[in-house]
């Protein structure tokens, strides 16, 4: 929960002075502590079945060769190892180690000590990750359009007014609804469609970690449906609407006019030539190259977001067969005429910039067409569907960001491939190891690169590289699900720590997520609803760290404060809890609805022995 709310007298200034210290006045923070070397843990905590490591960062000379795991109730120690290899320089660090105590299972709260240096607290439980996926489906009624539950009022009700269609421009179409893609007001019709792709598949896949507490509308209340399949059916709902006919398919609502300064949702009155805040345009999805002023996209085509739609529809339609026959028969055919839009220009349909130069630059599609198929597949049993999902699978075998140093921004989206999972769920042995085979090769070389530094990391420091970092966990979690095989497990976790506090910078990136007093995650994130009236953002995922040089050269970054991280910067990465950094601590939409699936994931599983192939 953002402090600062909960000190709304307060100021921000403050807070943080508080926040910084803290920590100094804990039990376990004793003054011997070394201020040159650092212990990051997972904040959330261990299961005791898991793989558990922490990683050491030191900017000095000292040697560590053993560490000790103490019991907090009895300043025992219980556990003691000798630390891995020094993995040498990473980011602020000149040497690293990992402290590896996954033997140790005994339930409990802990900390970790080598030389005069210690780790914040945290637990060994078996629910540790309990009911943290429904908590950050806050994160999503917050992102409400039209009806917003969170703010208890309506906004963008007007949306919208055509531009490129074969409508007369300026047509009046009801695409209210949906999600704001991040603190802007933006909608776009593939991150919207991959998050509720994504919605659907952790209610499928995870059901007994959802509960139900909320009406259809956000509202607090039950209804016999978990929140999961309510926020799900809202982004199916404006799907729906953003592909009205079977010759109609529209890409997104607003453009970067949006960017007008800070409001709240149900206050914006940017005019885009209509009146202000009468309505916003609506992009109708050509296949060629859009852009409304300066700026201009590469589109080549239909298919990177008509495959979405597919995929979202198909998934629906299974799902809600048995409560709702008649809104699920609407969602196979659906499906279906997405698909052919699909077929209609086989190419990306990229995000339509205006005066400045960012925009979703998807260059793959491929695997979206996959994973519609391989959903059409499963909901209609035609084999034409089967056999061109497997054609595609093969066209792209692995996402093209693994591996890489770089890419532009959502130059590989989404950033895993969910088809070949799908497809693989119903194939022979022979496809469904090929398949299997995809995942692993991709894995691996995020692998080949990982594994020479002491946090396994491997995922570029691009732009929402959370968002690359979610995706990539889930990946693993898939690969090990189809195959058995837990040798990338030490990987798969360590990916799933990063986002949690083990990281150089030692904070969370989910918003009150974990929600102890002592945890260090977001306070001042890039959010109207944070900056303007201090709202919490409980759930939200930020982007991430970038490179430092991406962060140097992007436009329109003011810092507001100091830099509390200062000290962990490096030419590597840089993280900012500031406001003004739009680039890393800014929440999205659709990494948060993936994290929804990984954190249902991992809650699921918090019971099973998960161990390194040794």
């Amino acid at each position: 929960m953002n402090r600062s709310f909960l000190f709304p007298a307060i100021t921000r200034s403050f807070v943080r002075l508080f926040l910084f210290i803290l920590p100094l006045l804990a039990i376990n923070n004793v003054n011997a502590n070394d201020k040159s070397a650092w212990i990051r843990i997972n904040q959330l905590g261990y299961s005791p079945v898991s793989v558990k490591v922490a990683v050491l960062g030191s900017k000095g000379n000292q040697k560590f060769k053993t560490f000790q795991l103490i019991e907090v109730s009895t300043s025992r120690i219980v556990f003691k190892s000798k630390t891995s290899k020094n993995y040498g320089a990473y980011g602020p660090f000149a040497s690293s180690y990992r402290f590896d105590f996954t033997k140790f299972k005994t339930l409990g709260t802990y900390y970790l000590k080598s030389g005069s240096t210690q780790s914040p607290e945290f637990q060994i439980s078996t629910d540790v990750y309990a009911g943290t996926s429904d908590f950050v489906l806050n994160y999503m009624r917050q992102q409400r359009s039209g009806f917003n539950p969170y703010l208890k009022d309506s906004c963008h009700t007007h949306d919208g007014y055509t531009l490129y269609g074969p409508m007369p421009e300026k047509t009046h179409v009801d695409v209210a609804g949906g999600w704001h893609d991040a603190t802007d007001y933006l909608q776009y019709a593939t991150t919207s469609a991959n998050a509720t792709y994504h919605l659907l598949a952790a209610y499928r896949d995870f059901p007994g970690v959802f509960t139900d507490k909320h009406l259809a509308n956000g509202l607090e209340g039950t209804n016999g449906m978990a929140d999961v399949a309510d926020e799900a059916k809202w982004g199916l709902d404006w799907l729906l609407k953003m592909h009205p006919r079977d010759d109609w398919m529209f890409n997104q609502i607003a453009d970067d006019r949006d960017h007008a300064g800070y409001r709240l949702p149900n206050k914006d009155s940017v005019d885009y030539g209509y009146g202000k805040g009468t309505g916003r345009p609506v992009y109708f999805i050509t296949g060629e190259i859009q852009g409304f002023k300066k700026y201009k996209n590469r589109t080549t085509g239909t298919s990177s977001t008509a495959g979405k739609f597919a995929s979202a529809f198909a998934l629906g339609s299974q799902l809600f067969s048995k409560s709702d026959q008649q809104y699920a028969e609407k969602l196979k055919l659906k499906s279906v005429s997405a698909y052919q839009y699909g077929l209609i220009k086989p190419g990306v349909s990229q995000t339509a910039p205006g005066t400045a130069p960012y925009f979703y630059e998807e260059d793959n599609w491929v695997d979206d067409m996959e994973l519609g198929a391989a959903a059409i597949y499963q909901l209609t049993h035609e084999q034409k569907y089967f056999d061109q999902a497997l054609q595609y699978s093969v066209q792209e075998k692995v996402i093209p960001w693994m591996g890489t140093d770089t890419a532009r921004h959502y130059q590989w989206y989404p950033f895993h491939n969910f088809g070949h999972y799908e497809l693989a769920e119903t194939s022979d042995p022979v496809n469904k190891a090929k398949l299997i085979s995809y995942y692993k090769e991709g894995i691996q070389k995020v692998w080949d690169k990982s594994k020479n530094n002491a946090f396994y990391r491997g995922i570029p420091f691009i732009w929402c590289s959370n968002n690359l970092t979610t995706s990539f966990a889930i990946q693993c979690v898939l690969y090990r699900k189809l195959s058995g095989d837990t040798t990338y497990i030490e990987l798969e976790q360590a990916t799933f720590d990063w986002l949690f506090g083990l990281n150089p910078w030692g904070t969370s990136m989910v918003y009150g997520l974990p929600g102890s007093a002592n945890a260090d995650t977001p306070v001042d994130p890039h959010s109207s609803l944070t900056v303007l009236q201090h709202y919490p953002l409980d759930g939200g995922l930020v982007d991430g760290p970038v490179k430092g040089s991406i962060f140097a050269n992007l436009l329109g970054i003011k810092m507001h404060e100091a830099d509390e991280y200062m000290e962990f910067q490096s030419d590597l990465a840089v993280y900012h809890d500031d406001s003004g950094d739009f680039s890393t601590n800014e929440p999205t939409m659709d990494g948060t609805a993936s994290l929804v699936y990984l954190l249902a994931a991992k809650e699921s599983q918090s019971g099973e022995v998960v161990a390194p192939k040794k």
